[in-house]
């Protein structure tokens, strides 16, 4: 145990090895809890209710400061390698608030793969009891009828959107815009974060599995992400962004020539270089060494591929924060678009709904600055009964209106299929 003068103690015990961290979210009405977990790797806490935290807009200065702030907050509570460590959202636009937290309990698993339960224990009480769940998958629900979906917008207002994407870049004032459409589902039942959590997981293992709290409500936000912004580790960092896709396909061989279709096209590689060069031009400023992929790689997920590169770097001194790092980086082009600013008009401009959290950051951080965060991709925000699916497109000069549809579909599909097991 250990004392901090923030009026808390810290407890930390070992759990047994095969620990799940999906069963240290708790399934009570209420609770919002919090899950950041790739192949085992992560943390997770039964509720971001309790203990301590900092809320802050979403402008890079302040999420920024908020950072700074945290690390001051988790030194005081307990600065050895088993202490507490913050999780948090960033949501895509500024004029959302961008949090942290350290909550009651948190269950990390780090590299060395034994998972560990860190509790703060208020000094003049005891803390409530962590009861971990047994992560359930169940049998899925029937196809959700169309009655009880809508797309927003349909499909001719996402095709007029990225029409006048595509007319802007072409006179020069854009380089690069992504777009995105919104699924609407009441699904007529309450719908399950844990439930949903542990099948995106199935579908893709090597994802960044994740449920955090969403918006003024307390909705929970829940995905599978494919696309790492950024971890440090001391003075390693590393950063894997990925733009460009082409779908899957059951058959072998169609699935190979798609693959080598993305590999060789033009149109999905430009839109790639955007989002490396800005990767390489921030994380340059920080490194004293940088290195990436020379040509794209292609990174597979349940149904669509994927163009990626990977970035590891050592930096200058190792006194910049991951989320430093990540007010650096957000927006990248992988989910804005390049020039930034005006990017990001012409989604508040184009785009009839508020993203929220979706396309966001979501990762955690401890005392030493060192954690990881990834982009809120592949995600749903459940708010009892109903559910928003979010999709996006990268949109270039080459882009076709109909393809750009075609790939949110796809998307949607694949989201829809899992959320019957919510």
């Amino acid at each position: 145990m250990t004392e901090g003068s923030s009026g808390f103690e810290v407890r930390s015990s070992k759990l047994p090895p095969a620990f799940d961290l999906l069963a240290a979210c708790s399934g009570e009405p209420g609770q919002h809890p919090f899950l950041f977990e790739r192949e085992g790797i992560g943390v997770a806490s039964p509720s971001m209710s309790g203990g301590t935290g900092v809320a802050e807009s979403a402008t890079p200065e302040a999420i920024a400061g908020m950072g700074r702030e945290m690390i001051v907050r988790l030194r005081d509570l307990a600065a050895d390698a088993l202490g507490p460590v913050a999780m948090g959202q960033i949501p895509f636009s500024e004029r959302g608030h961008a949090w942290m937290r350290v909550p009651m309990h948190v269950v990390r698993r780090s590299g060395s793969g034994e998972p560990w339960l860190i509790e703060l224990v208020p000094n003049d009480g005891d803390a409530r009891p962590f009861a971990p769940v047994r992560p359930v998958g169940g049998a899925p629900a029937k196809p959700f009828p169309p009655s009880q979906v809508a797309a927003v917008p349909p499909a001719d207002g996402y095709r007029a959107m990225v029409s006048t994407a595509v007319e802007r870049i072409r006179e020069g004032a854009l380089r690069k815009v992504v777009l995105a459409r919104t699924m609407q589902v009441d699904a007529g039942r309450t719908l399950d974060p844990l439930r949903l959590a542990h099948r995106l997981r199935a579908v893709d293992p090597h994802a960044f599995t994740f449920i955090t709290p969403d918006g003024p409500e307390a909705s929970s936000l829940v995905g599978a992400s494919p696309e790492l912004l950024v971890s440090k580790r001391g003075l390693a960092v590393r950063s894997t962004p990925l733009a460009g896709s082409a779908p899957r396909s059951g058959d072998p061989e169609e699935d190979r020539a798609n693959a080598d279709a993305l590999l060789a096209s033009a149109k999905n590689r430009e839109e790639h270089a955007i989002v490396v060069e800005a990767i390489e031009d921030v994380l340059g400023t920080y490194c004293e060494r940088l290195d990436h992929d020379r040509e794209p790689v292609l990174v597979e997920t349940a149904n669509v591929w994927h163009l990626a590169t990977r970035f590891e770097g050592q930096l200058r001194d190792p006194s910049p924060s991951v989320v430093e790092l990540v007010a650096a980086l957000h927006p990248t082009p992988a989910v804005g678009g390049t020039p930034t600013a005006i990017a990001k008009a012409a989604i508040d401009e184009l785009e009839p709904f508020d993203r929220g959290g979706y396309a966001g950051a979501v990762g955690w951080m401890d005392a030493h600055g060192d954690g990881e965060w990834a982009i809120a991709l592949r995600c749903a925000r459940l708010d009892g009964q109903r559910a928003t699916l979010f999709a996006g497109a990268g949109i270039v000069a080459d882009s076709q209106p109909a393809d750009e549809l075609d790939e949110t579909d796809r998307k949607f599909r694949a989201f829809l299929d899992s959320l019957r097991w919510g």
